[in-house]
C-alpha cells in the first residue's frame, strides 16, 4: 500500500469556485483510479486561494491481472467477422479455443490484461483530469493548450510509502511534476520539498499557509469574535462571507477598525451590505443599541506595525464608499418625504418592463393593488391599507439605494415609508410583501403583508400563466414554483380560508386557473411528502369538492394519513377496496349502478344486519363532522365501521345465488362506499 499526494499550484483561485474544485479533484482522480483497478483506503481534498490539494491513503501500488472471457462467433463463420472479433479481443487465430455449445461450436477467447504499476495509472488519470478540469470560467496562457481557472504554475504528484516516496512523472504543457510546493506568497515564497502528506501540511504551516479552509474559517470567527468581544461589541454572524473570506487568504490575519462617525446614522443594513459587497468587512455591532460601529477585515499577512498601515488603508477606502451610501441615503429620504412622497418614483417604473407581455412595472403594480383590495377581507386585513401598501411596496426599486444594492430591496422601503410617515402596517409590507423566498425563511403575519405578499405572488403566477410560460421539466427562469410555495406558505401558516380559483380569477385575465389550481396541487403534494404525509393520501383528499381551499385540504390530508396510519385505519381501507372491486366488477358486469341503498328486508346474516346498522349510525355523525371540518372525529367514525366491516365479509358471500339478495348485498357495498366517499376518495390510495 502507498498514499498518493497532489497538489495543483497556480494564481489565486475565486474563493467561490476553491470548494467545489478540491471535490471535483477528489471525485475525478478517485473514480479513474478505481476504474483502473486501484482501490484505496481513503481521500481527501483541500484547498487555499493558491492550491489544490489530494491525500489519498492507502493506495493499492499495481493493480490487478483481469482475465475476461469473450465469446465470439460460431466456427465456421464469415472470415471478416472472424478477424473483427480477434482485433477486438486483440488475439491471433491459433489463441482462439473451439467449444461446443447447445446451438453447435463456437470460438472462445481468454483475454489477459496484466496489471499496470500505480504511478503510470496516476499519471494517466491526473493529466485526463487537469485537461478536461469543469472549471465554471477557465483561461489560456502562453503558447500552449492546457486551458486552468489561472495560470498553473506546478504540479506536485507524490507517491509515498514506509521505505520513502518517488514523484509520479508527468509533464503536461512542459510543466513536469515534482515533490515540491511553495510558502506564502509575501512570508515565505521559496520552495521546498516534501515526503509526503504530514510533512507537506506541516511544512506549509511553518511557511504561513493554513491549508484547510475549515481551520482558516475557525481562526478567523474565533479572533474576530474575541476581538470585538474585548471592546464590548459583537461580530454579525455571515457564514456565507466567512467562507468566502477563508478562500481569499493562506494566513489570515484579523484586524478589527473603527468606521467614521459621519456614517453611524446609515441604517444598520446599509453599512453591512456595503462593508460586505465592496471590501468582503464584517459588520461589528453593538448588542445594546444593534448599531453597526466598527469592522472587521481579514490581511493575508502579518506586519511589522501589527496591521496599522493596512487597517488605514481599509478606512480610507471605506469612508470612500460609505460616503456613497449616505449620499444615497439621504437624498432616498428627501425625496421619500417630500409632498410627492414615494408615489414620486412610481412614475419611473412606468418606463421599466417587467415582461414584454405581462407590461411594465407599474402597471403591475396596479394589479397587485387591485388584487391585494380584493385579498384583504379574506387575511382580515383592512382594503384601504392594503391597497395602499401595494401601492409603494416596490417604489424602492427606483431609489438610488436600491439601484446601488438590489439585495435591500423591500427593507429600504420600510425605512422609506417609515420616514414619510405612512402607517407602520404599511411599511412593514413594503419589506415584508417578497417573503417568504425559500423553505426557511419566515412567513408574513400581519394581515396588510399576508395581503401584499399573496396579491404579488398570484399576479406573477396568474400573469405567466395567461401567456404559456410556464416551468417545464427543471427549467423555471421567473421562479414560479418558488412563488407557488410561498402562497402555499402564507395560507396555511396563516390559517388562510379562502377559494384560490375565485382569487386566481381576479388575477391576471386569461389564465387557465384550472391549470394553475393543477400546478398548485403539485406543489402542496412536494411539500406536504416532506413533512411525512404520503402522495395517495394528498391524492385521495385532493380528488374532494372543496380543494382550493388549502387550508382544508391540509386538514383532510393530515386527519386521513393518522387515520391510514392506525390498525383501524389500515384494516378499513383493505375492506373499503374489497367492497369497491367487487362493486365495480358487478356494475360492469351488470350495466347498472348500485347505489339506491340496502333493504333491511332482504337481511339473510346477523353480520349483515350489524353491518347496516353500523352505516346507518354512522353516516349521519360522518356526514356533521365532515360539515364542520372535524376530521378527527370524522376518522373517529371510520374507525367505528372496521369491525362491522371486517365480519361481513368474513360471514357473508355477496354474489348469492338469490338474486334479490345479491342486489341487496351490492347495494350494501355501495353505501359503504358512499359513507367512506364523504371524507376521502379512498380508491386513490395505495393498499
Amino acid at each position: 500500500m502507498a498514499d498518493l499526494l497532489i497538489e495543483l499550484f497556480s494564481e489565486e483561485i475565486p474563493a467561490r469556485m476553491q470548494a467545489r474544485a478540491a471535490e471535483d479533484l477528489k471525485k475525478r482522480m478517485t473514480d479513474g483510479l478505481v476504474e483502473a483497478g486501484l482501490t484505496y483506503g481513503g481521500a481527501h481534498a483541500l484547498s487555499t486561494p493558491r492550491r489544490l490539494t489530494l491525500a489519498i491513503e492507502d493506495l493499492l501500488e499495481h493493480s490487478p491481472t483481469v482475465r475476461e472471457e469473450r465469446k465470439g462467433p460460431k466456427v465456421g463463420a464469415p472470415e471478416k467477422a472472424i478477424e473483427g472479433f480477434l482485433r477486438g479481443a486483440g488475439l491471433t487465430r491459433d489463441q482462439l479455443e473451439e467449444r461446443e455449445t447447445p446451438k453447435g461450436a463456437v470460438y472462445f477467447a481468454l483475454i489477459e490484461k496484466p496489471g499496470r504499476p500505480a504511478a503510470e495509472i496516476i499519471a494517466e488519470v491526473l493529466e485526463e483530469t487537469i485537461r478536461n478540469f469543469p472549471w465554471p470560467k477557465s483561461m489560456r496562457w502562453g503558447a500552449g493548450s492546457l486551458r486552468w481557472v489561472r495560470p498553473l504554475h506546478s504540479i506536485l504528484c507524490l507517491l509515498s510509502r514506509e521505505d520513502g516516496s518517488e514523484v509520479v512523472a508527468l509533464d503536461i504543457d512542459g510543466i513536469k511534476s515534482g515533490d515540491s510546493t511553495c510558502g506564502h506568497r509575501f512570508m515565505a515564497p521559496a520552495r521546498f520539498a516534501v515526503t509526503g502528506f504530514e510533512d507537506y501540511a506541516a511544512k506549509l504551516k511553518r511557511a504561513f499557509v493554513v491549508l484547510d479552509p475549515k481551520e482558516r474559517e475557525e481562526a478567523i470567527w474565533q479572533d474576530a469574535t474575541n476581538q470585538a468581544f474585548a471592546s464590548g461589541l459583537e461580530v454579525v454572524d455571515d457564514k456565507g462571507l466567512l467562507a468566502e473570506v477563508a478562500g481569499l487568504v493562506e494566513w489570515p490575519v484579523v484586524l478589527m477598525g473603527s468606521i467614521d462617525d459621519a456614517f453611524l446614522g446609515l441604517p444598520p443594513e446599509v453599512l453591512q451590505t456595503s462593508m460586505k459587497e465592496h471590501q468582503k468587512f464584517f459588520s461589528v455591532k453593538n448588542p445594546k443599541s444593534g448599531r453597526i460601529e466598527k469592522f472587521i477585515t481579514v490581511a493575508n499577512r502579518e506586519t511589522a506595525d501589527n496591521g496599522v498601515t493596512i487597517l488605514a488603508g481599509n478606512q480610507k477606502v471605506l469612508s470612500a464608499r460609505l460616503a456613497d451610501a449616505k449620499f444615497f441615503w439621504e437624498n432616498d429620504l428627501r425625496i421619500a418625504t417630500s409632498e410627492v412622497g414615494m408615489e414620486g418614483w412610481l412614475e419611473s417604473l412606468g418606463n421599466v418592463t417587467f415582461h414584454n407581455k405581462l407590461g411594465t412595472q407599474a402597471a403591475r403594480i396596479d394589479r397587485i393593488a387591485a388584487l391585494a383590495r380584493e385579498i384583504a377581507p379574506v387575511v382580515g386585513a383592512d382594503a384601504d391599507l392594503a391597497e395602499q401598501a401595494a401601492k409603494v411596496a416596490k417604489a424602492d426599486l427606483s431609489s438610488e439605494m436600491v439601484y446601488e444594492f438590489p439585495e435591500l430591496q423591500g427593507l429600504m422601503g420600510r425605512y422609506y415609508a417609515e420616514a414619510a410617515g405612512l402607517p407602520q402596517e404599511v411599511a412593514n409590507a413594503c419589506e415584508q410583501h417578497y417573503s417568504p423566498l425559500g423553505p426557511s425563511d419566515d412567513v408574513p403575519t400581519e394581515p396588510v403583508s399576508v395581503a401584499v405578499a399573496l396579491a404579488d405572488k398570484i399576479d406573477t403566477l396568474t400573469g405567466f400563466w395567461a401567456i404559456d410560460e410556464k416551468p417545464t421539466g427543471s427549467k423555471d427562469p421567473y421562479a414560479l414554483r418558488r412563488a407557488a410555495l410561498g402562497v402555499i406558505r402564507l395560507v396555511l401558516e396563516n390559517d388562510v380560508r379562502a377559494s384560490l380559483s375565485a382569487i386566481f380569477a381576479k388575477g391576471y385575465e386569461g389564465a387557465n386557473t384550472a391549470d394553475l389550481l393543477s400546478f398548485f396541487h403539485d406543489r402542496l403534494k412536494v411539500f406536504l411528502r416532506d413533512q411525512g404525509i404520503r402522495h395517495d393520501v394528498i391524492d385521495a383528499c385532493i380528488a374532494m369538492a372543496g380543494n382550493d381551499d388549502l387550508t382544508l385540504l391540509v386538514k383532510r390530508a393530515r386527519a386521513l394519513e393518522d387515520f391510514m396510519a392506525s390498525e383501524d385505519g389500515e384494516n378499513l381501507l383493505q375492506g373499503f377496496k374489497r367492497a369497491n372491486n367487487i362493486l365495480s366488477q358487478a356494475e360492469e358486469k351488470d350495466g347498472v349502478e348500485y347505489s339506491f341503498g340496502a333493504d333491511k328486508k332482504f337481511i339473510e346474516d346477523a353480520a349483515e344486519s350489524a353491518l347496516f346498522d353500523a352505516l346507518a349510525a354512522n353516516e349521519a355523525a360522518i356526514s356533521s363532522a365532515i360539515e364542520a371540518e372535524d376530521f378527527a372525529a370524522a376518522m373517529g367514525g371510520m374507525a367505528a365501521l372496521r369491525a362491522p366491516v371486517d365480519a361481513f365479509f368474513e360471514a357473508v358471500q355477496v354474489n348469492s345465488e338469490n338474486s334479490v339478495v345479491r342486489r341487496n348485498r351490492l347495494n350494501l357495498l355501495s353505501q359503504i362506499r358512499k359513507v367512506c366517499g364523504q371524507v376521502a376518495d379512498l380508491s386513490r390510495i395505495e393498499g
